[in-house]
């Protein structure tokens, strides 16, 4: 039976309690007449706010047999896109990649290829990170170089990578894997004092090729092809033009950080090291990739002068996280925490594979020779800790620890937090 047109139904008292709240959120003063219908949430909003020059710096430790304990290539690859973006999130600048058992392929050029970099931020070269020198699908038969592989390939801008990654096996599912959208990856709209290019040529080499793209180039009407004329370098940073850096010849293809002034970039830009929008202007400007034949060369091939300062190793049968660290009585850095040097300069967290870091210890033969058990683990870290005491599963996933290893330390990072000096492990059990 149709009810009356005329016939009011009363609203329900929830509604018209949301009724009246918008009503009065719509009228009230100092609103402006905008109500909460107009805010728009369908797209992120927040953006990377440096607050001056970080000298300090934070680097992860991840075993690559995390890769094999995964079945599929889709669970391998998704695997790698969960920790990059906890890499991401939380800011880390150095990510090490090692190998924890004796199965490990050992390269003889990813040797010369890590030490071709001369500090964690030098990222110019032919060979990204170590990519380049196996050809097939190494998931399966090395998989601490698909790690690397993978989060190197998700760190490098979006506009640089068909230039330093050729097509790999081991990419073939990167593309679906959720972006990293961090600082330096910017897009040809946005304005930023430093940008991640590649050198696509020098003036010299466009001799041969006058006539070859010539159309791109900042300057290109300067007297560049002179005998006499200084060398320059063109470096391709994702904008609209390509920029000319004078006076200075870069290898081709390598990525270099260049700094634009303050009056845009058809100005003149100079290469700095890529380290500098980290430790000058206070940007996040991603993470380095590192890989080591074993756990005892991530503190012996760190590549910060003295090492790292500070570190901590995670297990369940450490002591509770929430237990190591103490808030930091100074009020005033709670307000500005991100204006603070924290105590440490170089922090180092490192997580174990599905055996833990027990296992990394028994496949380690400068460990052995060091006469260091697996059941002496905790020495070689400043700190022993658990991550989740009281766990409800029966084990915590690598890329699950990662994330709440990262979050438990977050306060350690931003300096409200410190860990108290009677937890520092010394060989025994803390107390």
């Amino acid at each position: 039976m149709r009810r009356p047109s005329n016939v009011k139904v009363p609203l329900p008292y929830f509604l018209l309690v949301q009724i009246t709240t918008i009503e009065l959120t719509e009228n009230s003063p100092g609103q402006k007449g905008i109500s909460e219908s107009d805010v728009c949430t369908s797209k992120p909003t927040a953006l990377f706010a440096p607050t001056g020059g970080r000298s300090h710096t934070l680097s992860v430790a991840i075993p690559g047999s995390i890769v094999a304990n995964a079945k599929s290539i889709e669970q391998k690859t998704l695997l790698v896109g969960i920790i990059a973006r906890a890499l991401a999130v939380f800011c880390v600048d150095e990510v090490v990649v090692f190998d924890d058992d004796g199965n490990s392929a050992q390269h003889d050029e990813y040797e010369q290829d890590y030490d071709y970099y001369d500090s964690p931020m030098a990222r110019t070269n032919d060979q990204v990170n170590g990519t380049t020198p196996s050809k097939g699908y190494t998931a399966y038969s090395d998989p601490s170089h698909f790690l690397a592989h993978v989060l190197s390939y998700l760190e490098t801008p979006p506009y640089l990578r068909k230039h330093l990654f050729p097509m790999h096996p081991n990419l073939r599912g990167a593309g679906l894997l959720p972006s990293l959208d961090m600082p330096h990856h910017l897009r040809a709209n946005e304005w930023c004092d430093y940008r991640e290019g590649i050198v696509i040529s020098t003036v010299d080499h466009q001799k041969s090729r006058r006539g070859c793209n010539s159309n791109n180039y900042h300057h290109r009407n300067r007297r560049s092809n002179s005998p006499t004329s200084p060398p320059a370098t063109v470096v391709d940073t994702g904008l609209s033009q390509k920029v000319v850096i004078p006076d200075i010849q870069l290898p081709e293809h390598a990525r270099v950080t260049v700094r634009f002034s303050q009056q845009g970039p058809k100005h003149r830009a100079e290469p700095v090291h890529p380290s500098i929008p980290r430790s000058e202007a206070g940007y996040y400007w991603g993470y380095y990739v590192r890989r080591c034949r074993s756990l005892s060369s991530v503190f012996t091939e760190s590549p910060f002068d003295g090492g790292y300062d500070l570190s901590f190793g995670t297990s369940e049968r450490g002591a509770p996280l929430n237990t190591v660290l103490e808030e930091d009585g100074d009020e005033q850095r709670h307000h500005i925490h991100h204006n603070h040097t924290p105590e440490y300069k170089h922090l180092l967290v490192v997580f174990g594979g599905v055996a833990g870091i027990e296992a990394a210890i028994r496949y380690d033969p400068q460990l052995r020779d060091m006469a260091i058990s697996p059941t002496d683990a905790g020495k070689l870290f400043d700190y022993w800790v658990n991550l989740l005491p009281g766990q409800g599963s029966r084990t915590i996933r690598t890329e699950e620890a990662v994330w709440l290893g990262l979050t438990g330390l977050r306060g350690l990072v931003e300096g409200t937090h410190r860990p108290k000096k009677s937890y520092r492990y010394n060989g025994s059990k803390a107390t």
